[in-house]
Parts: structure tokens; sequence; C-alpha cells
């Protein structure tokens, strides 16, 4: 009797797991293309992060180098801070939503960037003002589309295609992002103009541990019209889930941060 009841369990414990697996696998499928865009984008940003960040700028007979601290919250607060070299030491870059502020303290003046110079170069590099805030919402203002999966770089990825919404403020005509199965850590972006011709290759990787989280540390931007051009940021620290409150992220505190 003691041996029929331990096999019933056996069975039910078996039977339960079975169930439990053929439940995560169903759940994993049904994953929509803009799911699997916001677990890729919440793994990146968190609700708010810290990060100290350095900067290559790469030409043909030149490279220069920009470190600086950024703090974020969600989609509409970002402080960037320069602290290297040190003639540009102190300008700050505030993004409050959809609008970007430019503070210069070598002649005390605070610039407001106009949407007309988003698609402007950030400090001489191949990311533009665009890229540095992401004033456009790769969750909210694009639609997305699993077009097929395939191995890059050994991961199993989704390949899905985002297109910007008639009425959103956004720069590009398209943009493919590769995103592991495992994980969602996005791997390779293609940035394509109105006209769908790629403009840019952005590579990710340098994946890594950083306390709570897998991500890429580091990211390279790759004008595909520019040979021997490329922008590389090397996250040096990050940190997700800060305490800090919006106020943080007002023109008077970016005038005053030292």
């Amino acid at each position: 009797m003691n041996n029929s009841k331990s096999g019933f369990k056996i069975y039910y414990l078996s039977v339960l797991l079975l169930l439990l697996l053929l439940s995560s696998s169903v759940s994993s499928q049904q994953l929509s293309a803009t799911d699997i865009v916001k677990r890729a984008n919440d793994l990146m940003q968190g609700k708010s992060n810290y990060s100290e960040m350095e900067m290559q700028i790469i030409r043909p007979s030149w490279t220069r180098t920009l470190r600086f601290r950024a703090w974020a919250k969600g989609d509409d607060f970002s402080l960037v801070y320069i602290d290297h070299p040190p003639r540009e030491k102190g300008q700050r870059f505030l993004k409050r939503e959809r609008e970007m502020w430019n503070y210069v303290p070598a002649i005390d003046r605070m610039i407001k960037i106009p949407p007309s110079m988003m698609m402007q170069s950030w400090m001489g590099s191949d990311l533009t003002n665009d890229d540095l805030v992401n004033a456009a919402s790769i969750v909210n203002d694009y639609d997305h589309e699993v077009l097929r999966t395939e191995t890059l770089r050994g991961y199993d990825c989704y390949v899905i295609k985002m297109v910007p919404h008639e009425d959103a403020p956004v720069v590009w005509g398209k943009v493919l992002s590769w995103i592991s199965k495992d994980g969602f850590i996005t791997l390779r972006n293609e940035y394509y103009d109105e006209t769908e011709e790629l403009v840019n290759e952005e590579i990710l990787d340098e994946i890594e541990d950083v306390g709570d989280r897998t991500i890429p540390t580091r990211y390279t931007m790759i004008p595909v019209d520019k040979e021997g051009y490329k922008t590389s940021l090397k996250f040096q620290k990050i940190k997700f889930e800060i305490e800090v409150d919006d106020a943080f992220f007002s023109i008077r505190n970016m005038k005053q941060m030292r």
C-alpha cells in the first residue's frame, strides 16, 4: 500500500512538473514583439539608473575620449554631466519628456535644443542628440513585428522590426533589433532613414553581470557610409533602481551641479 502511495505521489509530481514546463513554454511562445522589446528596454533602463561612461570617438586620423556621468528615470527624464576633457568639463544635458537643454558653464548659458537639431551629432560623436536622451520611446512610439529568428554571436535571437507611428517625434524610418531569447539582451540595432537606406549599425557586446542583471556594457555605433568612423561607449559603472526624485531633473538643479 505504501509503495502504491509513493508511486502515485511520484507520478503526480511528474505530471505537475510537465504541466509547468508546458505552461512556461506556451507563455514564452505567446510573447508579442512589443512584449519582447519592452523586456529588453526594461533590462537596460530599469525604473531608474546611474552610470559612469567613457566614450571613444574614432576617426581615420585621430581619437577623442570623453567621460561623463548620467542619471535616468524611466523614458521621461535624463541628465548627463561631462567630466572630461577639461575644456568641456561641466557641460550638462537635460531631458524632460520631449524637451532637451544644454548648459554651457564657460558662458553661463542655457540652450534649448529644438526638434530640428535632434539629429545633429552629440559632442562630435556618431551619436545624435536623439540617441543620447532617448527622446523616442522604442516601446511607445513604434509598431513592432517579429520578422524571424536567427543566431547572432552564439545567441538565439528574435529579429524585431520597429516602424514609428505616423505622429511620433522619431527621426528614423525603421529600426531592426536583434534581441536574445534567453535574457532579452539587445545585441545589435540597425537604423534606417525614411527611404529605408541603412544609416547606422550599432553593436552591443562585452556582456557582463552588473549586480541584479546581465547586460551589454559596450555600445559601438558605426556609420555605414563613413569608412573609419565609429563611436564606442563603455559603461565603467552602472547601478539600477536608484532613489532619485523628479525634481533632480530640473533646469535649476542642472545649473547648480558640480
